[in-house]
């Protein structure tokens, strides 16, 4: 009688790790206990070590037992020596199905845990990779790698051929069992498990007259992945254990489920002509082929719409950077289009204020000027009237214009050059007063002689000259 320990939270365990959920599913599907809480309780006394718990359930297995009536809840047939056995029928496509409760992932090995549990209850539920207990520490409680596997198929294939080197044979898949099942399951087609035993006396005739007859191995090739194990090897006898193989020569016909699941369709035992095997063979497939064919349109409709998801995310994308590109190109647009209108706007800004400040420099140019020409007018003072001591002065400028005043006969050179500047006539501000007959230069050496010491008395007409 089990104990019943304190009970192990599941949700602890998930919290912790991935692998005791793996260990509590893989423990359900060899012992076929299915109340959680149970298997729970017996991963716990054991300290979730997966190999003591199922030698715990599976070492004995007496008929007064509780925890072997709850490994076995359903009832089938067996050896009082043996574990009791468990099929599992339900309704299929015509036919009735064993289904295997053994997931793919604890098999292949791929969720972690590491190594293949030999020795456990794997009976007519088929574990199809489960193999019957041997004593621990033995050669069979080790996994066998997956590239031993596959060596020992390809060994398998390879001694095939060479005992039966007939034209035409089936096509023995030359990898493991589960890498075999898994192609199976992608390829949509059943598969055909042959478990050779070379010393049986019904063996070489049924290899050479029924596998290798020609209507039999075409209907193989184009329905079934058929896999082959010798019962002398590691897993070709592992699975004649599961398989409870009775008798040889032996075939059994499987296929994956959706669930992760494995379901036993048909056992071929001993000895069939090969009409009858292909007629086992095509009956078998003819009430499957519905599940089959709805699973490849399943799985082809699974990829159209995959497909046309990632068409359609494909020219959303590209519809999406077409719009960013043009958006881009928009703003990259709008932007050289501020620019310049920044930079036009800067430049009128500064052209109207070079503007503005040539304006004003003129106008206090010219204020300047009308300042000095008033302050040289006032300066000369009163126009003397005629007289002796008076010289009349005529002044001629480049334009043509005639300006004439009268100055007395002391006014110096320099004044001359004051009442030119206080006319505003001219616009240049260098220039030279100069008499023709005799042509006299009076430049800045004769501005203090006095009208009279200049020989400019009574009267003088004097030119103005621009300075170059």
């Amino acid at each position: 009688m089990i104990g019943n320990p304190t009970r192990f939270d599941l949700r602890e365990a998930a919290a912790m790790a991935d692998g005791f959920e793996d260990k509590l599913g893989y423990f359900q599907a060899i012992t076929g206990i299915e109340d959680p809480d149970l298997c729970t309780d017996i991963l716990s006394a054991h300290n979730w070590d997966l190999e003591l718990a199922i030698a715990s359930i599976t070492s004995n297995a007496p008929s007064s037992s509780s925890a072997a009536a709850a490994a076995n809840p359903f009832p089938a047939a067996a050896s009082s020596s043996a574990p009791t056995p468990a099929v599992v029928a339900g309704p299929a496509p015509g036919i009735a199905w064993r289904i295997v409760t053994l997931p793919f992932y604890v098999v292949s090995g791929a969720v972690g845990l590491g190594f293949w549990i030999a020795g456990g209850v794997l009976n007519r539920t088929i574990g199809i990779l489960g193999y019957l207990a041997s004593p621990r520490g033995a050669e069979g409680d080790r996994l066998i790698p997956v590239s031993d596997s596959t060596a020992e198929a390809g060994d398998f294939v390879a001694a095939f051929e060479r005992d039966y080197p007939a034209d035409t044979r089936p096509r023995f898949a030359a990898e493991g069992f589960m890498d075999a099942l898994l192609r199976a399951q992608r390829e949509f087609k059943l598969m055909l498990v042959y478990l050779h035993s070379p010393e049986h006396p019904d063996v070489p005739a049924f290899c050479e007259g029924t596998l290798c007859s020609p209507p039999v191995v075409a209907f193989l090739t184009e329905n079934f992945v058929v896999w082959g194990g010798s019962i002398r090897r590691e897993e070709g006898f592992k699975m004649s254990n599961s398989l409870k193989a009775s008798r040889f020569p032996f075939c059994a016909i499987v296929m994956a489920t959706d669930n992760q699941r494995i379901a036993l369709l048909h056992q071929i035992e001993g000895p069939k002509p090969p009409e009858e095997m292909l007629t086992l063979l095509q009956r078998v497939f003819e009430e499957c082929a519905p599940s089959l064919i709805a699973a490849r349109i399943e799985s082809e409709e699974r990829r159209n719409n995959q497909r046309l998801r990632e068409e359609q995310d494909a020219a959303y994308r590209a519809a999406l950077e077409a719009d960013q590109a043009r958006e881009r190109q928009l703003k990259e647009e709008e932007d050289r289009l501020k620019r310049e209108a920044e930079e036009a706007e800067r430049k009128r800004k500064e052209e109207e204020e070079a503007l503005a400040r040539a304006a004003h420099e003129a106008a206090e140019k010219e204020a300047a000027l009308t300042r000095r020409r008033q302050e040289k007018a006032m300066a000369l003072g009163a126009e003397p009237d005629k007289g002796p001591n008076v010289t009349r002065v005529l002044v001629r400028f480049p334009t043509g214009e005639r300006k004439e005043r009268r100055f007395d006969c002391t006014t110096t050179i320099s004044s001359l050059y004051d009442y030119v500047d206080s006319l505003g006539c001219l616009e240049a501000e260098n220039y030279t007063l100069v008499s023709n007959f005799p042509r006299v230069t009076y430049g800045s050496e004769k501005h203090s002689l006095t009208l009279k010491e200049a020989g400019l008395h009574p009267q003088a007409s004097l030119f103005v000259e621009i300075d170059s």
